[in-house]
């Protein structure tokens, strides 16, 4: 079986925020945790994709870049998106099915909007996908408060399942390119 990490809008802006928007929670944990599992990509001669988000920073600039403590491979792919969902109009879905992609292991931000669509597109798109339970985050809203977010997609989100393909929520400790799925099938 084949696996991707795709770092989703993991970009400078995002995470440290600006004038306008709050820092996304836990973001040193998040950096750490990205560098991490790809570190365990790198080892399991997995794919490394980075998605960024062209509304970060208006596409330009350090801001819009991937944030500069993430240890990005030289050969890593990078995608630009106009969209929350990470395939919509990118060539992401082209990507994964010429490399044979089974398995995706996903991180980034921001939680309710790219990550959980991303984790919910890929399933019914014929993945498997690992979430990273410490590898995803956002930032408070009106509503709720950024590690509620969190906690709550990790729970929704293990075992989400669209018949033949599904999630399941890791920690950056576990061996995240040794799927687990078909413990569950």
């Amino acid at each position: 079986m084949k696996h991707a990490l795709l770092v989703i809008d993991a970009q400078q802006e995002l995470i440290d925020g600006n004038e306008k928007e709050q820092a996304v929670y836990n973001s040193e944990g998040l950096l750490q945790n990205i560098n991490v599992v790809i570190e365990k990509a790198k080892q399991a001669i997995a794919s490394i994709v980075f998605v960024r988000d062209v509304d970060i920073s208006e596409g330009n600039g350090a801001g819009f870049e991937v944030h500069s403590a993430i240890h990005v491979p030289e050969d890593a792919v990078v995608f630009d998106k106009q969209a929350t969902n990470a395939f919509y109009n990118t060539p992401l879905m082209n990507y994964l099915k010429e490399e044979k992609i089974a398995h995706l292991v996903i991180m980034g931000c921001k939680t309710e909007h790219c990550i959980d669509t991303a984790v919910r597109f890929a399933t019914v798109s014929g993945f498997d996908v690992t979430l990273v339970e410490d590898g995803h985050s956002t930032s408070d809203t009106e509503v709720l408060k950024a590690e509620q977010i969190v906690s709550h997609h990790n729970k929704i989100l293990h075992g989400h399942y669209n018949v033949d393909h599904f999630s399941v929520v890791r920690k950056t400790e576990e061996d995240l390119f040794d799927p687990i799925h078909n413990n569950y099938r």
